[in-house]
């Protein structure tokens, strides 16, 4: 692992390779749920599970800081599931395998986990120390983050005590987080019937892949490509030039993630392939010479395929490929009040064939206004209704408003200053965190959100950063010297 263990902060690294060895795919956190019960009972702590299946540990004050106020430091145990497709890697059973590469620590072909297993691992080294000097800690580890929230939106009032709460699930080192935007889901489904391939038709499979990906809050405003939206360019201009016939499309993944690869199995009439095959290199030209500058790595392929056994029925096949490719990705809107912050996004996510000749479309919608992140759904529900595909939404869950005024935010920021000697950056993110639900549940809370340099996230090339994670150390533990007494 080229020495990971001997990188520093040593207490940090020792658990976050312990961690990379546990699976732990979002919904099935079973194993590292079941490790941190035992770290618990092996080091005294007292330590709860509630339903959801969200585990927390108490540590008492260290000797001379029990007057401090009790403070919560949370992360999630789930990690994103995302693997590079020549990557042979079942996330149920094998381990992360890290590695360093220059001033990064990166996962071999898959995700690496730092989002948030990093958070875990300072977590546990603080939970496991005894030379450190804090008050009262309460150590939150929710489940299901990174799909569908559930550990905060199933959490009980009172599973924790603490009025202040360290959320330890950013990915930007100097930058203090102070608000997030809220969310939700938004999912069409198209019903087809399967018909014969037409007679004198040959078939092709098309291929794009290569793309970075990323989080579909954090990097959404990065213009990287959108495998999906890529594909379906060419498939809607050629269904509209040739007798083409679609059997399959299949692209991204999870909800959270920026496509990244999608391929689609095609059949078109014989008499058109000569034409066919220079438009594609056509197409193919367009794309690299738009988008190579940000997305060096594209791939797009075209390859002889068998006929496959079905097409879609055409009013589905042009339902579809409309839809898709009318359906808007990206920014809609940039905050007026934070400059530089992305207010509105949306994300096309992916794209099924799944059982019962059904296909399944998913987006996902995110704003720092709720009447805005309403109005982005309703927006590509329109496109999807006017499809005739059957259209639902997730319950979603709220944003953290920012409240420049808070205490650990003034406590966070004199840590910095006096640690760094630099003013760290105080700003809201794009991303959706834990922190809404919380403060839906425990109004009185003040939070704040920190942590190292994480690039890629919710891809293949995630990567955690070195020397920020030394800072990050730095920073939590004087963090948590300098919390106020109970007053």
């Amino acid at each position: 692992m080229n020495h990971i263990e001997q990188l520093q902060p040593a207490e940090i690294w020792k658990y976050f390779l312990e961690i990379c060895k546990i699976p732990r795919p979002s919904k099935k956190e079973e194993r590292i749920a079941k490790y941190l019960m035992d770290f618990a009972s092996e080091h005294k702590l007292e330590a709860h599970q509630d339903e959801a299946g969200s585990v927390i540990i108490r540590k008492p004050a260290t000797v001379g800081f029990e007057n401090l106020q009790p403070v919560v430091l949370q992360s999630h145990i789930d990690m994103v599931c995302e693997k590079n497709s020549d990557i042979v890697f079942d996330f149920n059973i094998d381990s992360i395998t890290p590695y360093i590469d220059g001033e990064w620590v990166k996962a071999k072909g898959t995700t690496l986990g730092a989002d948030d297993g990093i958070g875990i691992a300072s977590q546990l080294a603080i939970l496991s120390s005894k030379t450190i000097k804090h008050g009262p800690i309460e150590c939150l580890f929710t489940v299901d983050e990174e799909t569908g929230l559930t550990g905060a939106f199933e959490m009980k009032p009172g599973f924790f005590n603490s009025k202040i709460l360290l959320n330890l699930d950013s990915e930007d080192e100097g930058e203090l987080f102070i608000g997030c935007a809220g969310g939700l889901d938004t999912v069409a489904t198209f019903a087809y019937d399967e018909e014969k391939v037409p007679s004198n038709f040959t078939a092709f499979k098309v291929t794009v892949k290569g793309l970075k990906g990323g989080h579909s809050g954090d990097d959404i405003d990065k213009g990287l490509g959108n495998s999906i939206k890529i594909i379906t360019r060419f498939l809607w201009k050629s269904t509209n030039k040739f007798d083409l016939r679609l059997s399959a499309l299949d692209g991204g993944n999870l909800r959270n993630a920026i496509p990244r690869e999608a391929w689609a199995v095609i059949a078109v009439h014989i008499d058109d392939k000569e034409l066919f095959l220079k438009d594609f290199d056509l197409y193919k030209s367009e794309i690299i010479n738009e988008i190579q500058d940000v997305e060096p790595g594209i791939i797009i392929l075209i390859e002889d395929h068998d006929l496959p056994e079905f097409v879609i029925d055409e009013p589905t096949h042009f339902d579809l490929l409309n839809s898709i490719y009318a359906c808007p990705h990206g920014v809609i809107s940039m905050s007026r009040q934070l400059k530089g912050l992305v207010e509105t996004s949306t994300n096309l996510a992916s794209v099924k064939f799944i059982q019962d000749n059904q296909i399944l479309v998913t987006t996902s919608q995110r704003s720092s206004v709720e009447s805005l992140k309403h109005d982005i759904s309703n927006m590509v529900e329109s496109v999807f209704r006017l499809a005739n595909a059957n259209v639902q939404h997730s319950e979603g869950y709220p944003g953290w408003a920012p409240n420049t005024n808070s205490e650990i935010l003034k406590i966070t920021r004199t840590a910095y200053e006096k640690l760094f000697g630099v003013e760290p950056i105080v700003r809201a993110i794009h991303a959706g965190l834990e922190c809404g639900l919380f403060l839906e549940k425990y109004p009185y809370l003040d939070m704040i959100s920190f942590g190292p340099t994480i690039k890629g996230a919710h891809s293949p090339d995630e990567r955690l950063n070195i020397q920020t994670t030394q800072k990050y150390w730095d920073l939590l533990l004087e963090v948590l010297s300098k919390i106020p007494a109970i007053s």
